[in-house]
């Protein structure tokens, strides 16, 4: 027998817009497939499966300017496995974006070309600022008080885009070559760490933030790690501790005990020191962590292109 919620959730059902996203970053690779429903006025996002593969190109990218021919075919394969579950899933639309390991890679244009030739994806190698434009996407900043204002820290591989955000708008974006990778291997020198504090502490003469949101997959983690409320802030203290405790592990035990993917187990350390600093120089107590990153960005643009899309046909 149909009954009035049976109903209801057809037509929730019917209203459910399919979208997904491919970020090639610099430690791994992922596939985000996305559910955008609509009530009203009123849409939410729902993640239906995230698929996330090791690759690691900025072993290749920072250290020999060169991404394998090892790791290149790696991607490539993993490109085409994207492929047949987008054809699987059937997203109206899609995006696929490569940041900082494949733009620094002198052979990352070829590459770039390959997996569209095999694959048929069109990705797209994004600079710093395009990166941070699509994490500031996810506007998560109207979940919080929007009276205030915000530092919006973005942690990857290969670098750090640190973006101002006051009364829900965007004021200026910057991005640094110091990422976790990137920082594991060595390879951060001490005038991009000057450049970035400087950076800090000229805003804070301007526009001094309030709070941090932190995104990436390692804050994520170190959020689930702090044993925080959804919704919570993490405070610069007990992010310090846990950036002593993670330190104090050997690799292996980050494994082991405290159950960290294996290529999540060595940057962990080198991006907390990341958001420490950042959080230190600016005067930040404390750091909201949502869970979202580039791929989460790249849905929420291709819904708004969808509706601005339907606005004109229907215009």
């Amino acid at each position: 027998m149909e009954t009035n919620n049976t109903r209801k959730s057809e037509s929730m059902v019917e209203k459910s817009l399919k979208f997904a996203a491919i970020d090639v970053g610099s430690n791994a690779v992922r596939l985000l497939l996305s559910r955008v429903f609509e009530n009203g006025n009123r849409s939410f996002n729902k993640k239906e499966s995230l698929i996330r593969m090791p690759i690691r190109l900025g072993d290749d990218a920072f250290t020999k300017n060169h991404i394998s021919e090892q790791k290149a075919g790696k991607l490539i394969k993993t490109i085409q496995g994207f492929k047949y579950l987008l054809e699987a899933y059937e997203p109206i639309d899609y995006m696929a974006c490569a940041t900082s390991a494949m733009r620094e890679a002198d052979n990352g244009s070829e590459i770039m070309e390959d997996i569209r030739n095999q694959s048929g994806i069109d990705l797209r190698i994004v600079d710093g600022k395009k990166e941070a434009e699509i994490i500031f996407a996810n506007h998560i900043e109207t979940l919080l008080a929007c009276s205030d204002s915000y530092l919006y820290i973005d942690v990857g591989g290969g670098s750090c885009e640190l973006t101002t955000i006051s009364q829900e708008r965007k004021n200026v974006s910057a991005s640094f070559k110091i990422g976790a990778v990137r920082l594991l291997e060595g390879l951060v020198e001490k005038s991009e760490w000057k450049e970035m504090k400087k950076w800090i502490k000229n805003l804070n003469q301007t526009s001094k933030p309030v709070s941090a949101i932190g995104s990436g997959g390692n804050i994520n983690k170190i959020f689930r790690l702090s044993g925080q409320k959804e919704g919570k802030p993490v405070s610069y203290k007990k992010l310090s501790k846990i950036y002593q405790q993670l330190q104090s592990y050997s690799y292996e035990d980050r494994i082991r005990v405290l159950n960290l993917r294996p290529d999540r187990a060595d940057v962990i350390v080198p991006a907390c020191q990341i958001y420490l600093n950042v959080m230190k120089w600016a005067g930040i107590g404390n750091i909201f962590v949502p869970e979202v990153g580039l791929a989460d960005g790249l849905i929420h643009i291709l819904y708004e292109k969808y509706k601005a899309a339907q606005k004109r046909g229907n215009g």
